[in-house]
Order: structure tokens, then C-alpha cells, then sequence
């Protein structure tokens, strides 16, 4: 079994910063595509960004410029670099990684998410 598990989350003024980690864990064989989604109040969970195994990245309009997506491989580590926030950048946040298991092919995980509140 695979377990991603987010952390950073937290409580930012308006304009501020905040780098969110997501690690995965388990019988892991490889991972391939990385990414992070969110769902703000009262919205579907929309995508962030995502990150392929050779560190090519895509963003969703809404936060390309201001956010950043790396990873760390030997880690088996996904990190979202978030700059300028705003309210509307309210969220969970989730990881979201496909991983090759030592039994399974390549299947998708989830994390449980993470608290980003964009506040004053």
C-alpha cells in the first residue's frame, strides 16, 4: 500500500508565502506524476499543478507565476511553493501521485489534504 501525506498547511496574511510537502510512503517502486489539487469552500476540487517525473511542470492559470512545483525523487517528495496569496487561494490543499507498487502497476493515490487559509 502507498500513503502520501501533506504538511505546511496553515494560516497566511494576504501577499504572503507558504511551501506545502507532500511524501509518499509504502511499497513503492516508482512514482510517476506528482501534483496538488485543491477545493475551496463550496467548490469541486480543481487542479493546482502537476510535476512529471523528469520535473516537466503545468499549472492551472489561477496561480501560474506565484506557485512552484518541484520534487525530490530520492525523497519520494512533492513540494508546492506558493508566493503572493490571496483569499481565493483558500483551500485543502491534496497530493496526488501515480505510483508503481512492488504487486501493483502504476495506480493513483491521494493524500488526505492540508488546511491553506489565506487570511488577515
Amino acid at each position: 500500500q502507498v500513503q502520501l501525506a501533506e504538511s505546511g498547511g496553515g494560516l497566511v496574511q494576504p501577499g504572503g508565502s507558504l511551501r506545502l510537502s507532500c511524501a509518499a510512503s509504502g511499497s513503492i517502486r516508482t512514482i510517476g506524476a506528482m501534483g496538488w489539487y485543491r477545493r475551496a469552500p463550496g467548490k469541486e476540487r480543481e487542479l493546482v499543478g502537476t510535476i512529471g517525473t523528469f520535473g516537466i511542470t503545468n499549472y492551472a492559470d489561477a496561480v501560474r507565476g506565484r506557485f512552484t512545483i518541484s520534487r525530490d525523487n530520492a525523497k519520494n517528495t512533492v513540494y508546492l511553493q506558493m508566493s503572493s496569496l490571496n483569499t481565493e487561494d483558500t483551500a485543502v490543499y491534496y497530493c496526488n501521485a501515480f505510483v508503481a507498487t512492488m504487486t501493483r502497476p502504476f495506480s493513483e493515490y491521494w493524500g488526505r489534504g492540508t488546511q491553506v487559509t489565506v487570511s488577515s
